[in-house]
């Protein structure tokens, strides 16, 4: 009886350190102006966030939770932050252990967390790029400068001509900066391959699986181990590369039904027998607008021989400016829709989304889909080319 009860003891014992094993305890410092609450908060998969908030006495703090896995969350001195350079609010990865945190009002960037290990790899990874930063600077200045240029002129209403004119500097300003960030995204790279059992892997993979190639996402995710394969990030690549299958060649298409910019139903069943390009793309995005001449261009060339193109527009939120491309573009010949993801109070509604079936992430892609409802071509992200979407309708259609 006596070994009975000490062998239940035991197991007691160590499911109770199992059952404490996800807790975390962070304690801090805050230098300067001392703010009376620290804010943290945490960002779901599906876009819902959750704020807690921890008080600041004295100098010091101690936020105390639970975590099964490591998390990046926002600390900041206010509840809501909008501006990208907050110098009072920053990103940082917490996890289920004890962590100690070092904050200077005015200078969250340069906060110092001790005791997560996802931080301190993200740490090496950002001293990695410091010189790449510190090259690209006044370039990004100068991008930042053109397009507050651009926004204040869209805020104060001026002409459309001026508007435009400014949206085209801020783009080719913007075009100064990629050579950086293709720099410090191969740093990123490096440190994916050779960390399969990070879960900053699985972090930053998030954010570039759906713009590489099918069988490289499988590659990569395959790679990984299976503890981070299984994480919240893990299942986010998971996801992303089932949608990026949905929406690659030797799938069904995705149909969906809803309505055109003039207010008919719009059926993608209805085109059986057509090949259909479908279009993403936004009145926003400067590649896709500065791409329309040449879908006029195809369009042209194959409207008669059974292509149809659907645009599929990521402007939900401003329907004035997705019918003023169209009219300005002069591609009002083609069929358009809206992608149809609502915001909501508690994130995104994406029960009518079109795009998420594609698996689409950046713009603009285009999907190829031939009369029997078979997607045949994918063109941008996680797809080939535009070139190879020529040659392809040519092979078609000549």
């Amino acid at each position: 009886m006596k070994k009975t009860i000490l062998s239940l003891l035991l197991c007691l014992g160590v499911y109770a350190v199992q059952a404490q094993s996800d807790n975390f305890t962070l304690s801090g410092e805050i230098k300067g102006d001392i703010p009376p609450y620290l804010y943290f908060r945490h960002f779901a998969a599906d876009g819902v966030s959750k704020l807690d908030s921890v008080q600041v006495v004295g100098d010091k703090f101690s936020y105390v939770g639970k975590l099964d896995e490591p998390k990046m969350v926002l600390v900041s001195t206010q509840k809501e932050t909008r501006r990208m350079d907050d110098p009072n609010a920053m990103t940082l990865f917490l996890e289920p252990t004890v962590m100690h945190l070092q904050l200077e009002t005015g200078n969250f960037k340069d906060l110092q967390l001790e005791g997560s290990k996802t931080q301190d790899e993200q740490k090496v990874l950002t001293l990695q790029k410091q010189p790449i930063q510190e090259k690209l600077k006044p370039y990004l200045d100068e991008y930042n400068k053109a397009n507050e240029a651009y926004i204040d002129a869209m805020n104060a209403k001026k002409p459309e001509a001026e508007q435009e004119a400014l949206k085209e500097k801020a783009s080719a300003t913007r075009e100064k900066l990629m050579p950086f960030y293709k720099q410090m995204g191969d740093i990123d790279d490096a440190f994916i391959h050779s960390h399969p059992d990070s879960y900053l892997t699985a972090y930053m993979l998030r954010y570039k699986v759906s713009s590489i190639p099918l069988d490289s996402a499988e590659t990569i995710y395959g790679r990984l181990t299976p503890r981070v394969q299984q994480s919240s990030w893990g299942k986010e690549i998971r996801k992303s590369i089932d949608q990026l299958i949905g929406g690659s060649p030797g799938s069904i298409a995705s149909t969906f039904a809803t309505k055109d910019i003039n207010g008919n139903i719009l059926k993608l069943e209805d085109f059986k027998g057509k090949y259909v390009l479908l279009d993403f793309w936004a009145s926003w995005c400067v590649p896709c607008r500065k791409g329309n001449p040449h879908l006029l261009e195809l369009y042209g060339l194959y409207q008669d021989k059974g292509l149809e193109i659907i645009g599929v527009s990521d402007d939900d939120s401003n329907h004035d400016a997705w019918r003023k491309a169209v009219e300005k573009d002069g591609i009002g010949v083609w069929k358009h829709v809206l992608r149809g993801l609502k915001k909501t109070d508690k994130g995104y509604d994406k029960s009518e989304d079109i795009s998420e079936p594609y698996g689409i992430h950046t713009l603009p892609t285009k999907i190829l889909i031939d009369p029997q409802g078979k997607i045949i071509g994918r063109y941008g992200g996680g797809g080939e080319d535009d070139a190879a979407m020529d040659k392809k309708l040519k092979e078609i259609f000549m």
